[in-house]
């Protein structure tokens, strides 16, 4: 084994422990919003880790160039899909996206 193995193994354990955490956040959440923030990093974190991983695994050649597009596309797609998901989750409780003022906290003096 040379150095390249010992940090794509390295990426790969981050990555995937990320995955793991998050799978669990997800399973110990209360409701939908507090499972978008946790499942955040996964989107953010692991799946680029591992997406890394295959990249120094394989270099530039076409698995890796295909792990550096789904990276990107994880890493600009998964903010986006939380963030509908959010207005989607909060559209169907509510009816309206609008704040609500019986939710608004009286400002501490």
């Amino acid at each position: 084994m040379n150095a390249w193995d010992w940090i794509a193994g390295a990426l790969l354990c981050a990555g995937v422990g990320i995955q793991v955490l998050s799978c669990i956040g997800l399973l110990l959440a209360a409701d939908v919003h507090d499972r978008l923030h946790v499942v955040g990093p996964a989107s953010m974190l692991g799946a680029p880790l591992v997406c890394a991983a295959v990249l120094v695994n394989e270099s530039f050649s076409q698995g890796g160039i295909k792990a550096v597009a789904v990276g990107a596309i994880l890493v600009a797609c998964g903010p986006v899909l939380t963030h509908a998901t959010g207005r989607a989750a909060r559209l169907r409780a509510t009816g309206h996206v609008t704040v609500l003022p019986s939710e608004v906290r009286e400002a501490r003096r």
